[in-house]
C-alpha cells in the first residue's frame, strides 16, 4: 500500500514537471515577428485646433512611426476661447 502511494506521487511530480517543461520550452523561443510586434501600439489622444475644438482620435504607432490616426466618433469637445490646455508641449505635439 506504501509503496503505491509513493508510485502514485512520484507519478504526478513527474507529470507536473515535465507539464513544466513543456510549458517552459513553448514560451522560450521568441522569433522575429513577435518582436515587431511588441512595437506596434495604439492609443486615444485628443488632438485640439487653434479653435479650442478638441478630437479624440486613435493612434496606431509602430516604433515612433504614425501608421494610422482615425477620430473617435461622438469623442469631441469645443472649449471657449479662453481654454488653455493643461498638457505640456511637448505632450500635445508628440504622437508616437
Amino acid at each position: 500500500m506504501a509503496k503505491r502511494m509513493l508510485l502514485s506521487i512520484l507519478l504526478i511530480i513527474l507529470l507536473v514537471l515535465t507539464g513544466t517543461l513543456v510549458f517552459s520550452l513553448s514560451q522560450a523561443y521568441i522569433t522575429g515577428s513577435v518582436t515587431d510586434e511588441i512595437f506596434d501600439y495604439s492609443y486615444t489622444k485628443a488632438v485640439c485646433t487653434s479653435a479650442n475644438y478638441c478630437q479624440d482620435y486613435e493612434i496606431r504607432c509602430s516604433n515612433k512611426d504614425v501608421i494610422s490616426m482615425s477620430p473617435i466618433t461622438g469623442a469631441a469637445v469645443q472649449f471657449s476661447s479662453d481654454w488653455k490646455d493643461p498638457r505640456d508641449k511637448e505632450d500635445i505635439e508628440k504622437l508616437c
